[in-house]
């Protein structure tokens, strides 16, 4: 018997190769379930008793020899099969390109548009105070305008929210400067609504401020329609509707002339022609009160804007959770916009 383990060890000592294939076949060969090694020791229990001390010693120098092997040549195998994964003669492989997402694609857009006629970029915190989001911009305690926004309250507080508007940052803005004051407030709000392929819970907003002497609606209505042409394009058409926000007196909704049909009437539309695209109105005389501005003297307009709304229209996107899911498929439509 300690002849027949001599030829093992010699066969194991000798074995050379590298190929996982015939290493494995090593491995079962003498490791294995109904391996040689089970064997010699199954034929162990036949050896006369005064030479099983030195046929075990054998056994088990085997048995160490045949793992030692099969370790060493199983990583020799993995570093050869690494170092033949690379080629260094093949081409290099071209990296895709990125792409900006369609929210900061219009973000952009817009915040350019507004630019270009002289408004500033201003921004807040996303974590606010009661007297920021609502009581400054004529929300009285109580009252059912409130109600309007379904708000996100923070350490169980009732005076820290998360913002559910932009307007939050127009107060900071006039309580820290006099007018003339003309400003865009682009960022990202938040409201307890269910999520949907028409609603979210997390949604971007623009809101415009312009405070001046002598301001009119038809100055608000210039600008909209400024805006709504370098947007989607000079043809485009605007309409105004009565609504009502508390903090601006008169209030209003605009629509633009439908992108899709161009106003001649369609589904999206609802065949009427035009679509809602933001909300605006004269600043209430009592915001600019709320902010230390005179309101016998000044007047101005304020305007808001949703831009997944924006980016809905521009590249007729009909479900607002895309926008949220990093889905690359609908992210690589917008490599071409940066």
């Amino acid at each position: 018997m300690i002849e027949k383990i001599n030829q093992y060890l010699q066969e194991i000592k000798t074995f050379d190769s590298t190929d996982p294939d015939k290493i494995e076949q090593l491995r079962i060969k003498y490791l294995g379930r109904k391996g040689l090694l089970n064997e010699l020791f199954a034929e162990f229990k036949e050896v006369p008793k005064e030479e099983k001390p030195e046929v075990g010693k054998k056994i088990n120098e085997l048995k160490k020899e045949a793992q030692k092997k099969i370790e060493q040549l199983s990583r020799q195998a993995k570093q050869e099969g690494n170092k033949q994964k690379i080629d260094l003669t093949a081409p290099a492989k071209p990296y895709e390109p990125g792409s900006r997402h369609p929210i900061s694609l219009i973000r952009k857009e817009i915040i350019d548009i507004f630019n270009r006629v002289g408004f500033t970029i201003s921004e807040g915190p996303e974590i606010e105070d009661d007297w920021h989001v609502f009581t400054a911009l004529n929300f009285p305690a109580e009252h059912p305008a409130r109600d309007m926004q379904d708000t996100f309250f923070i350490q169980r507080s009732p005076d820290v929210v998360l913002r559910t508007h932009t307007s939050s940052v127009q107060v900071r803005v006039m309580k820290d400067n006099q007018p003339p004051i003309r400003t865009i407030s682009p960022g990202r709000v938040f409201r307890n609504e269910a999520i949907s392929a028409r609603a979210h819970c997390i949604f971007h907003q623009v809101e415009g401020l312009y405070i001046d002497e002598d301001i009119s609606f038809a100055d608000l209505k210039q600008i909209l329609l400024y805006f709504a042409q370098e947007m989607f394009g000079k043809e485009t058409k605007i309409r105004f509707r009565p609504s009502y926000f508390p903090f601006t007196e008169p209030s209003a909704e605009m629509d633009i002339s439908c992108t899709l049909c161009g106003g001649k009437g369609c589904n999206v539309c609802k065949y009427t022609g035009f679509l809602e695209i933001l909300g605006c109105g004269m600043v209430d005389p009592n915001v600019l009160d709320n902010s230390d501005i005179d309101s016998s003297k000044y007047s101005g307009y304020a305007f808001g804007m949703g831009i997944e709304r924006i980016a809905q229209l521009k590249y007729n996107v009909n479900d607002l959770r895309l926008y949220f899911e990093n889905d690359i498929r609908f992210l690589d439509q917008f490599k071409s916009k940066f």
